[in-house]
């Protein structure tokens, strides 16, 4: 620190906060620590009785940290994001549109492993709205060595660690399987689930088929929902163990890639991730996504509506964090 006549501080940064008492209406800092002083602040604080200040120096190869944070911003920012004015060292990303965060975590938690770096977020794969914060970040001393940024940089690679992704609002077919709903011995209460939850993304239905338990006439009601203009096939009822749930070998017989049969999701351990030869997904939904408010389908769903991969991988990650009731009611915030 330096003290510094207050007329020649403009550009320089300011040491320590500076209180301001107002008799009778407030007392607080006029101007905080960190603070890029300008000519029109030089007034305010020779009227409050500061003739000198003390300042920071920033010697050759340092940052203030307004800057080092506006790196920060370089290195996180990807698609769909828009970001902050730098605020007391501190920047924040918010998304631009209704969409899904995706977050390189393993690159995260290289950069937050340099030592004075910190970038905090939202979960990776959460659903978000318009204008939704998913990240904040700021370095912890008031100036940086730039080769600290620098290693930041190279601890997050080529690409933005953050976006929101777009929706597609996907054209879908669901096939009911189920002999006691096809007698119409009960009510198909599992298509009116689907309807609402893909509702959400702006999806709409263009075929629905119920069919009983007999393997050959599932298959035939996929190949009938593949043959149309669906780009997701959503396959409902037979999916457990029992002798007689037989969806899921009709899901392997219409050609489809079976990515996971079965996830670390509880409610949602019997759930079908697989896709066509065309790049087309194809659920099988157990009947937990019937009754429970929140399974594996609500995880999952997201990133398909996104245009993301499923990969076997992913469905791995949710078994942390993959209990009920931690499931958030992203639903909440919709429009």
């Amino acid at each position: 620190m330096k003290e510094i006549r207050t007329e020649d501080a403009a550009g320089m940064v300011l040491a320590h906060d500076v209180t301001e008492i107002v008799r009778g209406v407030r007392k607080g800092p006029a101007f905080r620590k960190g603070h890029i002083i300008t000519e029109d602040d030089i007034p305010v604080l020779l009227r409050i009785g500061k003739d000198h200040i003390y300042i920071y120096e920033c010697p050759e190869g340092m940052l203030h940290e307004d800057d080092a944070a506006a790196v920060l911003g370089d290195i996180t920012q990807g698609e769909g994001l828009r970001r902050t004015e730098a605020s007391e060292g501190k920047i924040e990303l918010v998304a631009e549109h209704r969409g899904l965060f995706i977050s390189d975590v393993a690159a995260l938690n290289r950069v937050n492993s340099v030592e004075g770096i910190s970038i905090a977020t939202i979960f990776a794969g959460l659903p978000v709205e318009k204008d939704t914060k998913v990240a904040g970040m700021r370095v912890i001393p008031l100036v940086m060595a730039e080769s600290v940024l620098d290693e930041a940089r190279k601890a997050a690679g080529d690409k933005p660690l953050f976006s929101v992704r777009k929706y597609k609002s996907l054209r879908y077919s669901v096939v009911t399987t189920g002999t006691e709903v096809f007698r119409k011995r009960i009510e198909d209460t599992f298509t009116p689930v689907i309807e609402e939850k893909l509702s959400y993304y702006g999806s709409g239905m263009v075929s629905h088929e119920t069919v009983d338990d007999d393997k050959a006439h599932i298959v035939e009601a996929i190949g009938r929902a593949v043959s149309s203009d669906a780009e997701m096939i959503i396959c409902t009822g037979g999916m457990s163990v029992d002798p007689d749930d037989r969806t899921p070998a009709a899901i392997r017989e219409s050609g489809a890639r079976i990515v996971s049969y079965g996830s670390p999701v509880l409610p949602g351990a019997m759930f079908l991730m697989a896709y066509l030869p065309d790049g087309r997904p194809i659920v099988g939904l157990p009947g937990c996504v019937m009754y429970a408010k929140r399974t594996v389908f609500d995880l999952v769903l997201p990133y398909i509506e996104a245009g993301i991969e499923v990969t076997k991988e992913l469905i791995v990650s949710f078994g942390n964090g993959g209990l009920g009731p931690a499931f958030p009611d992203y639903t909440k915030g919709r429009n």
